[in-house]
């Protein structure tokens, strides 16, 4: 089992969340050697540019982005399913594929990562 580890953007999207469904999606956020590992592609997903790895789990219709760091998993955003889809619409992608293989070539999307990545842990 990892320590979970939140930053100032991620805590605040998940605080959004109707309370019930932040326990549901923190119960079901349990990550192993395993499933890093292997991921199944519904669940656990992997996204890679340019040698950064970043991993995906998705649970009731919402995704969360971490990586995996010393101490545990640092989570850098947790976006809805919805969310996401606007965010490719919004911006103009054109990539047909997978959702992961989609982002993983969204310059946009990385963008979006690295501001989680630069927030302060909380």
């Amino acid at each position: 089992m990892f320590q979970v580890i939140f930053n100032e953007i991620s805590a605040a999207e998940m605080s959004q969340l109707d309370t019930l469904l932040q326990l549901d999606l923190l119960s079901e956020f349990k990550v192993s050697p395993d499933d890093l590992q292997k991921p199944d592609g519904e669940r656990f997903g992997l996204i890679s540019r340019s040698g950064k790895k970043l991993h995906r789990f998705r649970a009731k219709g919402y995704r969360i982005y971490f990586e995996v760091v010393d101490s545990g998993v640092r989570i850098h955003r947790v976006l809805h399913k919805n969310s996401l889809s606007d965010f490719l619409f919004r911006n103009g992608s054109k990539i047909a594929g997978p959702e992961d293989e989609i982002l993983s070539k969204s310059k946009n999307f990385w963008k979006l990562i690295e501001e989680g990545q630069r927030a302060r842990p909380v």
